[in-house]
């Protein structure tokens, strides 16, 4: 499965670490696993086609803002353990970006087109109680230029084509 995503600056992957320490019996993402999914694209075997329809939608795209806000959680993951802990990420951008690619690329139900929250996970599993007790808690908002895209192999876990804004 290939997807487009925003890369993560240190301080967000620092700080969605930090929290995972306080949700022990929980699997936390490894901090170069954070991820910020704009689009899952499908699982298309020619990489370069599946890269250049992505390049023709979102043609002229410039950089913009993305803001990490706070911490929430899907008390029932539509795949995967439950629950999922997340920092919430605002930008108007980024869902904009969604919608295009949603277009083009077959939305996955549940949790992509109406469905999409951008977010980017901290920890899944673990106690329900210790997810609510984390999800309140506040945190300093983290705000970052985004100027680069990034297809993602899910399989094998690394970033195969880099996009710089404007595309």
């Amino acid at each position: 499965m290939y997807s487009l995503n925003v890369p993560v600056p240190a301080d967000v992957a620092r700080l969605a670490a930090d929290l995972a320490m306080d949700l022990p019996e929980a699997r936390p993402r490894a901090r170069e696993e954070h991820t910020l999914i704009a689009k899952r694209l499908g699982d298309d075997s020619d990489l370069s086609l599946l890269t250049a329809r992505v390049r023709e939608h979102l043609r002229g795209q410039p950089p913009f803002e993305v803001r990490v806000s706070g911490v929430d959680l899907f008390r029932d993951a539509a795949a995967g353990p439950s629950p999922v802990v997340y920092l919430t990420v605002e930008s108007p951008e980024l869902v904009a970006i969604h919608r295009t690619l949603a277009a083009e690329f077959d939305p996955v139900e549940g949790i992509e087109g109406a469905d999409y929250v951008p977010h980017v996970t901290i920890a899944r599993g673990g106690s329900p109680e210790r997810a609510e007790q984390l999800a309140n808690r506040s945190i300093d908002p983290v705000t970052w230029a985004v100027t680069e895209l990034v297809v993602w192999d899910a399989e094998r876990n690394l970033p195969t084509t880099r996009l710089s804004l404007p595309i």
